[in-house]
């Protein structure tokens, strides 16, 4: 099922008093959604738009951009008295800061801060689906959807993302695509963070290292197969978590030795990718990844399996996708890019001018501005003439 992207909307006029916008976030740790967020607040017209920002826990590296975001703590229920409480005191904080807009960003606060700003009367209310849904529980699909149907507006980053909303029972009418916001920087050439030798080739993924569908073990064993083929190429590994233990022994385990780096989590990231020579990406699930989006950025070709809104973005001039779980055919598209420098240049130059045609950061947050101002012009509209 098709859905309408946002830049369909109508035009909108601007208010002579800023709109007062509401973002929250779970968390402030460097993930996607997180690192959306805070493009998003720090980019939006600051003459037309009050961005506002809240949480549920100040904690991660990005809390230092935050430093006076409130809290509203849950408990470990979603349904338990702290969590309840949490919504109301939410809901007072919304109704005192007079905000207009009320906007998640994530799963926990799709559930928190929806029903809080019904509850307070705030004109507009939009969640986010920046995932395709496979990850969660029946449960928690459910109970996000639940609460999808009281907003105005969904933002989906992906359309795999709003198809798999609608095939849900989700209105199409209130599903919006707006894909990630690439920073100005993230299109800029930087020195290499790592030395560029003669002859050595490198691939890289990005990736956080937290959760299994990221498949770095994938990422390990088709490096060992490139690297058998292959003596003068090097991996790397850039993110960090609770698994990098264990991966760094299964990299000792698939011989690769000093073939792979593990550079832990890096404010970086375009000097890192300015160091190789492909970018990939193993997860089992993606909905629009911000990695692709970067490596792309960064002139480099994507290898990547085909899942989620991948497709969106890597097509045959572009990149290559796999299919999902061949590892075998993924050495293959990556060793190939390693031999053809011409192949590698060409899918470059198209990935880089595809990013900034698509997801740089003044379209995108335009296109958040237009979506809100529509909505808000729409909502107060009806509440004139009721």
């Amino acid at each position: 099922m098709s859905v309408s992207p946002v830049a369909t909307l109508p035009a909108t006029r601007s208010s002579i008093e800023p709109v007062s916008v509401f973002l929250m976030i779970h968390c402030f740790e460097m993930g996607g959604s997180e690192r959306q967020l805070s493009i998003v607040a720090r980019s939006l017209d600051r003459t037309r738009f009050q961005a506002l920002v809240g949480c549920n826990r100040r904690t991660g590296s990005l809390a230092g951009e935050f430093p006076n975001a409130p809290e509203f703590r849950l408990g470990g229920s979603l349904y338990g008295w702290r969590s309840l409480a949490a919504r109301v005191r939410l809901g007072r904080h919304l109704r005192r800061a007079r905000v207009q807009v009320a906007h998640s960003f994530d799963f926990y606060t799709n559930l928190t801060l929806i029903p809080a700003a019904r509850l307070a009367r705030v004109p507009v209310v939009i969640g986010s689906h920046r995932q395709i849904g496979d990850l969660m529980t029946a449960m928690q699909f459910r109970a996000q959807a639940a609460a999808f149907r009281g907003c105005d507006a969904v933002v989906c980053n992906s359309q795999a993302g709003a198809d798999r909303l609608a095939e849900a029972g989700i209105a199409p009418k209130k599903l919006v695509v707006i894909g990630n916001a690439l920073l100005d920087s993230a299109f800029e050439s930087v020195p290499p963070a790592l030395p560029i030798r003669p002859g050595l080739r490198r691939v890289c993924m990005v990736a956080r290292m937290n959760a299994e569908y990221k498949n770095h073990g994938g990422f390990l064993r088709i490096a060992a197969e490139i690297r058998r083929r292959n003596p003068n190429v090097e991996f790397v590994l850039v993110g960090d978590g609770p698994l990098r233990t264990k991966l760094e022994r299964d990299a000792a385990t698939l011989g690769l030795g000093d073939a792979v780096q593990f550079l832990g989590e890096r404010n970086d990231i375009a000097a890192v990718l300015a160091s190789v020579d492909v970018a990939v990406l193993t997860s089992d699930s993606e909905g629009l990844s911000n990695v692709i989006l970067e490596a792309m950025g960064a002139r480099l070709p994507v290898v990547a399996y085909n899942v989620g809104g991948n497709s969106e973005l890597i097509n045959d001039s572009r990149g290559t996708l796999v299919r999902p779980g061949d590892e075998k055919e993924f050495a293959n598209a990556v060793q190939q890019l390693l031999g053809d420098d011409s192949l590698r240049q060409r899918f470059g130059i198209n990935a880089r001018r595809f990013a900034e045609e698509n997801f740089g950061v003044a379209l995108v947050c335009r296109r958040y501005e237009e979506l809100y101002t529509s909505l808000l012009e729409d909502k107060l509209g009806r509440d004139r003439s009721s």
